[in-house]
């Protein structure tokens, strides 16, 4: 910021310094030739013709210079067919004019005719009264002064700029230091967290700051919950397997006659623990990478393709918006939709029907999948979703598809619910998941 401030600083000082330069050297320019104007609008006024036809004043000029000898101020009138009349400031020299033309108006030049002495002339063509000549009237004016008042004019700019410059930058230092100070208080905060173990940013912080802050303290939010559903998992996890390791030590001490069933059946029953926690980890991990955007339709059909290999008599029919996107990643929304229509073609009848965005106007996507069965009494709806729940035991099965559903939905925002199927007349399964911005 400061290095950015530093180059705009100097390249606006040296645009302006420049044209400033350029507008106060015309303005010494200007005034040095309206000086040589009024000068020789004086000469005019006071001239005129003798009786032996010559040019001559009737009053004195009233510049002490022209008197002097190379005082440096000098004019010099010609008129064709007559002498060149010079100042006396001019002594032995002759300013040599322009006079093989006509000028009405003052005309400016610069002339270096005299060796070390660079001259401003301004000269003017008249005719006088009684007199048919026409009459050439120069004044010259060394011009040392105006260069040295144009070098006093640059010196004083310089310096002037200088200091400016340092003021500005100095100011934008401060001010950028300044500014940047709530960030640094940020900093400071953030390490109190580290070193103290507190949670939060409390510090009273510019507003300029706050949103930064809330960012970082839904950060640390999100990152507590990711750790305490982290322990609560293995929690769950540890109580989860400390039932079948206990009934498989007691079997093992006892020398139980089947022990060997008791080790496959508690095996078992830890694999299931151990499935759906790994599927609420991945679940909670990928939802923390970003908000993701996965077609529904898409994700159907891949499904649909895998469970008809293991259900081949099985009638699926997808239907509904093929535009809809849901804020789930593909594998988790894969892992959601294969448990349900794999459950819809293990129990039915023989005909699965999914229906995705099935209520446009909801503020979430709704997805349900219907089959045929028999379907479900109501009285055992909410059991059905509790870990191991098992309605009909004598297909196979691990009795965790319907509790992986439900946690992975609710990870996401989502919810899952059961209902009766209008049109086919068994279970009906509402799936609402969020819309992908």
């Amino acid at each position: 910021m400061m290095m950015i401030a530093a180059g705009w600083i100097l390249v606006l000082l040296l645009a302006g310094g420049f044209a400033l330069d350029r507008a106060l050297s015309n303005l010494v320019q200007r005034n040095f030739d309206d000086q040589l104007e009024y000068m020789l609008t004086a000469m005019i006024a006071s001239a005129e013709i003798g009786q032996d036809g010559e040019v001559l004043f009737y009053r004195a000029l009233g510049d002490q210079r022209f008197l002097e000898p190379n005082s440096g101020l000098y004019w010099q009138i010609d008129g064709a067919g007559h002498d060149s009349w010079p100042s006396r400031s001019l002594w032995d020299r002759t300013l040599r004019v322009q006079g093989d033309h006509v000028d009405n108006d003052p005309h400016y030049y610069d002339s270096n005719q005299f060796p070390g002495e660079p001259l401003r002339v301004v000269e003017r063509t008249v005719i006088l009264p009684d007199s048919e000549t026409r009459w050439t009237f120069a004044v010259a004016s060394a011009t040392g002064e105006r260069q040295a008042q144009q070098a006093q004019i640059r010196n004083i700019l310089l310096w002037s700029f200088i200091v400016l410059g340092l003021g500005l930058f100095l100011m934008a230092t401060l001010q950028s230091w300044y500014g940047l100070r709530p960030l640094r208080r940020v900093r400071a905060a953030i390490q109190r967290i580290r070193t103290t173990g507190t949670n939060r940013v409390t510090d009273p912080l510019p507003l300029e700051v706050q949103p930064l802050v809330q960012e970082l303290n839904m950060l640390l939010a999100h990152s507590e919950q990711q750790a305490e559903e982290a322990r609560t998992h293995a929690g769950n996890l540890a109580h989860a397997l400390k039932t079948p390791l206990t009934v498989v030590t007691n079997a093992a001490t006892a020398h139980a006659p089947d022990l060997a069933e008791t080790v496959i059946r508690e095996a078992r029953t830890m694999q299931r623990h151990v499935e759906h926690h790994l599927a609420r980890a991945r679940a909670v991990g990928r939802r923390a990478v970003g908000l993701a955007s996965t077609p529904v339709c898409d994700s159907a059909e891949g499904v649909r393709r895998a469970v008809e290999r293991l259900y081949p008599d099985v009638r699926f029919d997808i239907d509904g918006n093929r535009a809809a996107k849901v804020a789930i990643e593909r594998q988790d929304l894969d892992e959601i939709l294969g448990n349900l229509i794999e459950n819809a073609a293990k129990y039915g009848g023989g005909s699965v029907f999914v229906t995705v965005d099935a209520e446009r106007e909801a503020e979430q996507c709704v997805i349900w999948v219907e089959d045929d069965g028999t379907g479900i009494p109501a009285a055992e709806w909410p059991r059905i979703f509790d870990r191991g729940a098992r309605l009909d035991t004598g297909k196979p099965g691990t009795g965790l598809g319907l509790a992986i559903v439900r946690d992975v939905a609710e990870i996401y925002g989502g919810e899952v619910s059961l209902g009766e199927s209008e049109d086919l007349g068994g279970l009906l399964v509402k799936l609402s998941l969020p819309r992908a911005a």
